[in-house]
């Protein structure tokens, strides 16, 4: 059963070839087995989960017939959750259980999913290799010496390694997208707005947004339904209807005009990576689609930028975890100011600090033009390099990493390089437009990406490149070894 993707366990339990429970009680067997290696989970859930998967089990036999009811899934560690540890990797979080659940965690409990437990990731997900979590280091399955990839790196693990078969992410600069790109999966960043923040604990606020992981193009489709749709406790949510991204699968791609960035492919960019993603564009051609060279000329402003505003954002967001209200405390402090600083101090992480700093720094006096106000006005020259390119076609493609997936410990002297990991995804969210990201082969053994990019709110249309791109090649059914 643990082979099953979601649209295939959507089936199983429609036509009685096992009930939810069954199911439930099989990934959690897996899961005490196997995460041992891997680390992917903070929490498991298991008396609930065996709960839920009973009351789907009921509802299916009243005559309920919602393709996710009784579907297991979990969720990745920064979406609040009623009564259970939510912690976003960090220690100054260690103890804290939600008091509600986050507006994405409630849609995919109505639409009567089965929640295993939470998922691990960098801490406040500052990372991408997901080895600055305060419960240590998630590792790939496809090399347990290598990194899946962050921040949603628990995510992504726990699917590619099917103990379950889809799992909630979040992308701040291509948190979905590179660690699914890592491990072969699919993951789909919506555009800025189209899926709830409300109860998401924030990293950066004009960046972050909630998405799926998971092993195609259908099960995301299947998973975004549910996420997706305006929630008036975000106010940066957007009133706009949801489409029907299980419709748009099918579509052909006959007349698909596909952009090549001329920047994607120069240095920096490993070779067989990007052979892999010309040997993409080719099966794209066989389906119908048209290709055509563009270019981004400010997508080589895109790190400084990012690293800019998000840290400004995290330096704001995080200020509220103080030791007073909820969370870590230090022992024994001697006045207001020492509680302060030692619970701060103790709680948050290298990498946590070093963003709150740097993020502090470019939002004080003398220094908010020179950097901040900069770095806005760079994020909207992407953006408008974007617009003018989807004047001209539909979708755009390019890898989704520059490198394969890297050994543990290698990059965390050098926080720079990391950084250059996520080239090529975070010009997605300082735009807000939606980015997916899908399994395209295979490199010395390690999974290659290719990322694809689409005009506001046409998640559909990438959903449905990737869906017939997957009808055509098997890249996205191939799983880990011992998994």
């Amino acid at each position: 059963m643990h082979q099953l993707t979601l649209a295939e366990i959507a089936r199983g339990l429609a036509d009685k070839q096992f009930s939810a429970e069954e199911l439930t009680r099989n990934l959690l067997a897996r899961i005490a087995q196997l995460d041992p290696q891997l680390n992917s989970f903070i929490t498991v859930t298991a008396d609930q989960a065996i709960a839920q998967a009973q009351t789907a089990d009921a509802r299916r036999a009243a005559g309920e017939s919602s393709a996710l009811l009784g579907a297991p899934i979990a969720h990745k560690d920064l979406f609040c959750t009623q009564d259970v540890l939510t912690t976003c990797g960090s220690k100054i979080l260690s103890g804290f259980k939600a008091p509600y659940n986050a507006t994405v965690v409630e849609k995919l409990a109505a639409a009567g999913t089965v929640t295993l437990g939470k998922l691990n990731m960098d801490e406040f997900a500052m990372g991408s290799a997901n080895e600055s979590s305060h419960f240590g280091a998630v590792k790939n399955p496809w090399d347990l010496t290598r990194v899946p990839g962050g921040s949603s790196g628990g995510s992504a693990a726990a699917v590619a390694a099917r103990l379950l078969p889809a799992a909630t992410g979040t992308d701040t600069g291509g948190s979905i997208r590179q660690p699914a790109a890592l491990t072969n999966l699919t993951g789909i960043k919506p555009t800025y707005g189209r899926v709830s923040r409300w109860g998401m604990i924030a990293y950066a606020s004009s960046l972050d947004q909630g998405g799926p992981l998971a092993r195609t193009a259908e099960d995301c489709a299947l998973m975004l339904q549910a996420m997706a749709g305006f929630d008036a406790k975000d106010s940066t949510s957007v009133d706009q209807p949801v489409d029907d991204y299980l419709a748009a699968l099918s579509q052909p791609l006959a007349g698909l005009r596909i952009g090549l960035p001329k920047e994607y492919f120069g240095t920096g960019l490993d070779a067989r990576i990007g052979e892999k993603v010309m040997a993409v564009v080719d099966e794209l051609k066989k389906l119908g689609a048209t290709v055509k060279d563009i270019s981004l000329p400010n997508m080589q402003h895109a790190i400084p930028a990012y690293y800019v505003i998000a840290p400004a954002e995290a330096s704001s967001n995080l200020s509220r975890f103080d030791g007073v209200r909820f969370g870590y405390r230090c022992e024994n402090p001697v006045n207001l100011e020492d509680l302060y600083k030692r619970s701060r101090g103790e709680g948050f992480g290298a990498e946590v600090k070093r963003r709150i700093m740097v993020g502090t720094y470019a939002l004080s006096a003398g220094y908010y033009d020179a950097y901040y106000l900069k770095a806005q006005k760079i994020r909207r020259l992407i953006k408008n390099d974007f617009v003018a390119a989807f004047h001209d076609v539909d979708v755009i493609l390019g890898p989704t990493t520059p490198n394969l997936a890297w050994k543990l410990g290698e990059k965390n002297n050098d926080p720079v390089a990391a950084y250059l990991e996520d080239i090529y995804t975070i010009t997605a969210n300082l735009a807000g437009i939606p980015g997916l990201s899908m399994p395209a082969g295979f490199v010395d053994g390690l999974p290659v990406g290719v990322q694809l990019l689409g005009n506001y709110f046409q998640e559909g249309r990438l959903l449905n490149v990737a869906h017939q791109y997957q009808q055509v090649t098997d890249w996205h059914t191939q799983a880990p070894a011992g998994f």
